[in-house]
């Protein structure tokens, strides 16, 4: 799966295996907000790929 690095401001390929999957959720004043987001460890560095639920639930990957 293809995510944007940050530091080197390139797009790199992350094995399937390296992949997680999390789920944010927050409270605000008009109720709860939950985002969806895939991460992995890559060269060092963190990555996050904010997805939508669709995807999210699609994922076969371990949720943390």
């Amino acid at each position: 799966m293809q995510f944007y690095n940050l530091k080197t401001r390139s797009h790199v390929d992350v094995e399937e295996k390296d992949i997680r999957k999390t789920k944010m959720v927050r409270q605000t004043k008009n109720g709860e907000q939950v985002r969806y987001a895939l991460t992995a460890n890559y060269g060092g560095s963190k990555l996050f790929k904010f997805v939508n639920k669709d995807t999210f639930d699609n994922t076969s990957v371990d949720e943390i």
